[in-house]
């Protein structure tokens, strides 16, 4: 369903339980789209640990070469950005 902003702000309570029912629910600006009013979905969060076993680090990862590289990397990327 398509709705005037002057008829969304008299019945925002009517859109939200359409939108909460499944229905599609655009807000349109003189007949034009201009937002669309969807049911929330809170944030699915992982559980402290979930990437455990899943990343492989090297064992030198923190080694003075490494480090000696990174530090390449970003002087050499500053003196381009010049």
């Amino acid at each position: 369903m398509q709705v005037n902003m002057l008829e969304a702000k008299n019945a925002l309570s009517r859109l939200v339980a359409a939108a909460e029912r499944g229905e599609d629910v655009i807000l349109a600006r003189d007949g034009k789209p201009v937002a669309k009013i969807v049911p929330y979905q809170a944030p699915q969060v992982q559980p402290p640990g979930a990437w455990k076993g899943k990343v492989k680090v090297s064992l030198d990862w923190d080694s003075p070469e490494t480090n000696a590289e990174i530090a390449g990397l970003f002087e050499a990327s500053a003196v381009r950005n010049l």
